[in-house]
């Protein structure tokens, strides 16, 4: 990765936040470097480190203010035109493992790639996602529930 290192690393930090996930489970997929690299194929570099230094500004912007931080990331980043559909479908992308094509109204604004389509990023993608240590659960038929699971009933976490 060599030089694109230190984006890398911002790209975690985002999507940490954009998640809610800190970086050491995010790495843990196993799908951090494939995530960095699909996005980075499909929106660019360059779009790649507008949002990271929009981030940054919105880090340097509110300090230790954890409400000026909420809202500096919603009006900068999520709200904006250009850059909130690609930080939303990088959530998608972590959460369920597929990259969804971005809305038309942004590729005929900002360019369209021909690898901009909807496809599972990769044959681990979807049962890394963290939609399922979201909600408590595996996924079917994919990871072993463990011995006796099936006598226990289902966690609730309040």
């Amino acid at each position: 990765m060599g030089a694109d290192r230190k984006l890398f690393e911002e790209f975690l930090t985002f999507s940490s936040v954009l998640t809610g996930f800190k970086t050491f489970r995010l790495r843990g997929t196993g799908q951090a470097e494939v995530y960095f690299s699909t996005v980075n194929d499909i929106v660019g570099e360059g779009m790649v480190k507008e949002l990271l230094e929009t981030f940054r500004g919105v880090v340097r912007g509110a300090g230790d203010d954890a409400a000026a931080f909420e809202r500096g990331l919603r009006r900068e980043i999520l709200s904006d035109g250009k850059l909130g559909p690609v930080a939303r479908h990088v959530i998608k992308l972590w959460y369920v493992g597929i990259w969804y094509e971005l809305p038309g109204e942004w590729r005929e604004a900002y360019g369209e790639n021909e690898k901009d389509r909807t496809f599972v990023v990769s044959p681990v993608s979807y049962t890394e996602g963290l939609l399922w240590p979201a909600i408590g659960a595996n996924p079917s038929g994919a990871k072993p529930l463990g011995y006796g699971m099936w006598a226990t009933p289902p966690r609730i976490e309040e």
